[in-house]
């Protein structure tokens, strides 16, 4: 098959998860579903749903085929050197200050791997690699959160605090997604079989999960506006689809990382831009509008980017 076929081919088979956020999109903006409906749905789908799935595949863990561990290697090396990156452009380019300068970078790379990632790459490569996208959603929350504490902290007060850190540590520990897969490991490392109905209720809300975290994406997109900041957003964007899935494949390449575990690492870095990256900007209160414009461009961008990796990672 060639690579107009293949490219094709994979635009066709993402295409259907792209609907669904284009669904959830529509509720809100054309239906005008009220927000308090977004927000319950949202809520149960990051504390319950994804929680859920994850744990019941977890418990299985053992029965897939065993992850590559380099393969943290491989993308955490590749979101520091865009990080480092970030930091350079936004202060050579736009001029921004320390804080503002980590906020644009944190935007370079921190991928939707929750709501979007996991959908999609459970969907192109199936759930033999989600032990693989499990090991990156539990050392993203660790790992980024924290280097945004420090850099930001860093930036405004001229040193980082324990209690900043520790504060990161404990909100990743209280993330009903890391407490999902670590549950669901205790579960399969204990070899105690879950009775049937448990395992059957979890697989069934499993299911629901990955379609439901698309939509709900969707309507939470459907709040945000491009708005001013836009060079500041594209710049960003390429930084997040472009750069991150590049610098993360090359590192891939030099460990000999296997075609599964290269595919994962690089599909989860040419996602769109997180939600959570959104929140961080809130918290922090830097680059608010430009980092919604990013979520939302970045989002409409990977349906045709994401595609587009996975059909020269094909090639390749």
């Amino acid at each position: 098959m060639g690579f107009l076929p293949t490219l094709w081919f994979q635009f066709l088979s993402t295409l259907p998860l792209f609907i669904l956020i284009l669904l959830g999109f529509l509720l809100i903006k054309r239906l005008k579903w009220p927000k308090t409906v977004t927000d319950s749905l949202t809520k149960f789908t990051f504390s319950v749903a994804i929680p859920i799935m994850l744990f019941h595949i977890m418990s299985h863990f053992s029965e897939q085929p065993s992850a590559d561990y380099r393969l943290l290697f491989a993308f955490f090396g590749g979101t520091l050197l865009v990080f480092i990156l970030g930091r350079i452009i936004a202060a050579k380019c736009f001029k921004l200050d320390g804080a503002s300068g980590t906020m644009f970078a944190m935007g370079g790379i921190y991928s939707n791997n929750v709501f979007v990632g996991l959908p999609i790459v459970r969907a192109l490569l199936g759930d033999e690699a989600v032990p693989s996208v499990a090991l990156v959603v539990v050392f993203s929350a660790l790992i980024l959160w924290t280097l945004a504490t420090i850099s930001i902290e860093f930036a405004q007060i001229g040193k980082f605090s324990s209690s900043g850190i520790k504060k990161a540590i404990q909100g990743v520990f209280k993330n009903p997604v890391i407490l999902g897969i670590l549950a669901g490991l205790i579960v399969n490392y204990s070899r105690v079989p879950l009775p049937q109905f448990v395992n059957k209720s979890t697989q069934m809300v499993g299911d629901m999960a990955a379609p439901l975290s698309l939509i709900v994406l969707g309507m939470g997109l459907a709040e945000y506006k491009i708005r001013e900041g836009l060079k500041v957003s594209s710049l960003i964007c390429v930084l997040k689809l472009a750069i991150l899935p590049l610098v993360i494949y090359g590192i891939a390449r030099l460990l000999n990382l296997p075609t599964l575990e290269t595919y994962v690492v690089v599909l989860l870095g040419s996602m769109s831009i997180a939600i959570n990256c959104y929140i961080m900007s809130r918290q922090f209160n830097l680059l608010q509008p430009e980092i919604a414009s990013s979520l939302l461009v970045s989002t409409v961008l990977s349906s045709f980017t994401t595609p587009l990796i996975l059909a020269i990672l094909t090639h390749i």
